[in-house]
């Protein structure tokens, strides 16, 4: 293991720590133990509570609008009358096709209040995902943002809706005029009162909030059920344990809300604590440290390829003119930790290890620095063959724990912990995440799909998601990690690296396509392969490039690798620049036609 992410603590000295941390923080765990069980603590009774206890502090600021948590919960309530007034009732469905913005949080608490189930719709889905997505489950009314409404309406010929689906229109800057057969939900939601509903009392803390989609590693996207508890416990822990948040404090969110990250670590600590909650539309390099301090604030939720692209801008006088003291997330990755960490003066990165539907994870509590943080729930670390994407089993059929410093795909005991797996809503999809017979006969274990390394005194580091490992010449290589010194060399902006096949060869060589912070003609290819080459082991430097002016993102910022890897290094398919590192060559060279007809033709041998 790599000096620079063993955890620089003695497991006798990390056992003292340990023990004082349940010490000093006993009562907000046994409150975190007693919101685990079931009882009527909901998203509806925090809201309550907080309008009665914090009513004048501000529950969220978005834009130019800043709302007290007493003028919230009137708005949350006008529209739970509405929702109530049309009919639904607990374990209803609802399908919200929404963007960031104030209405959302509205209708996602009013909704909860009722106890209907929000069907968060991810509004990067288009075609056969959104379909799947929108019809997954019945539901009783569908809320679609102006701004979704073009992608909704591509879609709605195929999705057989019912005449009694309701559809409700969340206006935004009135581009797009009330379609035909909806109703104009803002307006209707004016005349209702903004007394508390008397649905709230009936709300278990284990009643399902919102259904959450997961892409998992294949497949159409999976919908996970999200109780109640993993707000209200999830709040606290991120909120107080972590965090350490108080009723003044700012937390500002730039991630979308149809993403468990951002519903947990993000809206749920100030919901908890009876902080303010800032909320952008969307994330944007140009305007994320204006808002910090537009807002005031003191705390930030993220996914490590934010962190990314802040390290990546250019430096201003103004970076540590912040009041940020800690940020929440995931997916940091160690080899722009200090950077990140030291160039924006933050002092605690509550960076954890979690998926929408495991029960729980590793969480940095005592704010060491690159690691995916501690958990106290069974785990283990096995061998996977990342060449042909399988588990490794021993002559017996079991499978094979990994030697020490090793990494490997990390398993969760789901018999020793009833909430180590929430499932998803299809049982199929919950069962084909699940490994049985994993070591003795009846056991099972959660794949969660990640290769971690353990660091000692049960902590983590991710590693890399199944998928975004390839094998070459006999060696597994990070894409994440290969990454990571691309985007160190000066003239890189970002970089997506990937394996491809090369006809005649074994495994998959490594690609990388590149955006660059000068123009193409300007790059020193020269220092760029010097940097590889002090930077990287020969099988992991990439064999062939790829330039283009900008690269495709997902909505949680991670890149958007399928198609790249579809198009490998064809040269017929895309006009991009396209430069290989030939056998016994010093540097790279354009991919001419004649070249590429020799790799085809087996005349170059890799």
């Amino acid at each position: 293991m790599s000096e620079s992410i063993k955890l620089k603590i003695d497991r006798k000295t990390f056992r003292r720590k340990l023990r004082n941390f349940y010490a000093e923080n006993d009562y907000i765990l046994r409150e975190i133990m007693t919101r685990m069980k079931e009882n009527k603590m909901s998203i509806g009774t925090l809201i309550e509570r907080n309008a009665r206890e914090f009513s004048d502090i501000i529950a969220v600021k978005f834009e130019d609008e800043k709302l007290t948590y007493k003028e919230f919960n009137e708005c949350v309530n006008r529209y739970a009358h509405y929702f109530i007034s049309i009919g639904l009732k607990k374990k209803d469905v609802a399908v919200v096709l929404m963007k960031n913005r104030l209405e959302l949080l509205f209708i996602l608490s009013a909704l909860a209040k009722i106890g209907v189930i929000s069907s968060l719709i991810n509004s990067d889905f288009q075609g056969e995902a959104l379909i799947h997505s929108l019809t997954i489950s019945p539901s009783k009314i569908i809320i679609i943002d102006e701004t979704c409404y073009e992608a909704f309406e591509a879609v709605k010929p195929s999705m057989g809706l019912t005449k009694e689906q309701i559809l409700l229109f969340v206006r935004d800057q009135g581009k797009v005029p009330l379609p035909e057969g909806f109703i104009d939900l803002m307006k209707k939601v004016e005349p209702f009162p903004a007394e508390n509903p008397p649905t709230t009392a009936n709300i278990k803390t284990f009643d399902t909030f919102a259904y959450v989609f997961t892409s998992g590693t294949t497949g159409l996207p999976k919908a996970v059920p999200i109780p109640h508890q993993r707000i209200v416990c999830g709040g606290l822990l991120f909120g107080k344990l972590i965090a350490n948040l108080e009723p003044e404090d700012t937390l500002y969110c730039p991630l979308p809300l149809f993403h468990s990250n951002p519903l947990i670590s993000g809206w749920a600590p100030p919901l908890n604590i009876g902080c303010t909650f800032a909320l952008a539309r969307r994330f944007s390099i140009i305007n994320f440290w204006n808002d910090i301090r537009k807002y005031e604030a003191t705390c930030f939720n993220y996914v490590g390829e934010v962190c990314r692209y802040l390290v990546n801008a250019p430096q201003t006088p103004e970076d540590k003119d912040n009041q940020v003291r800690v940020v929440l997330g995931n997916g940091l990755r160690p080899e722009i930790w200090n950077e990140f960490k030291d160039r924006f003066a933050i002092e605690t990165i509550g960076e954890y290890y979690a998926a929408t539907e495991l029960g729980g994870g590793f969480f940095n509590f005592f704010n060491f620095d690159k690691t995916s943080g501690y958990c106290n729930k069974p785990y283990v670390l096995v061998k996977y063959d990342t060449e042909n994407d399988e588990l490794i089993r021993d002559e017996e059929g079991f499978l094979v724990k990994v030697d020490k410093d090793e990494p490997g795909l990390l398993l969760f005991n789901a018999k020793a912990d009833k909430l180590a797996f929430l499932g998803y809503l299809n049982k199929k999809d919950t069962e084909s995440k699940l490994i049985r017979n994993a070591f003795k006969k009846g056991d099972a274990y959660v794949n969660t799909g990640d290769i971690v390394l353990d660091q000692g005194c049960n902590h983590v580091l991710f590693v890399d998601r199944i998928g975004d490992t390839f094998r070459w010449k006999g060696h597994n290589i990070s894409t994440t990690e290969v990454e990571g010194i691309l985007n160190a060399c000066d003239e890189v902006l970002f970089s997506c690296v990937y394996g491809v096949k090369i006809p005649g060869t074994d495994g998959r060589a490594g690609m990388a396509t590149l955006v660059l912070k000068t123009d193409l003609e300007e790059f020193d290819f020269n220092h760029f392969k010097e940097h590889l080459n002090k930077n990287l082991a020969s099988y992991a430097i990439p064999l062939f490039l790829r330039f283009r002016k900008d690269l495709e993102i997902t909505s949680t910022f991670k890149l958007k690798k399928s198609s790249l890897k579809k198009d490998s290094f064809d040269l017929y398919i895309h006009e991009d620049p396209l430069f290989v590192l030939l056998p016994e060559r010093d540097n790279y060279e354009a991919l001419t036609p004649d070249i590429y007809k020799d790799i085809q033709k087996l005349k170059i041998s890799f």
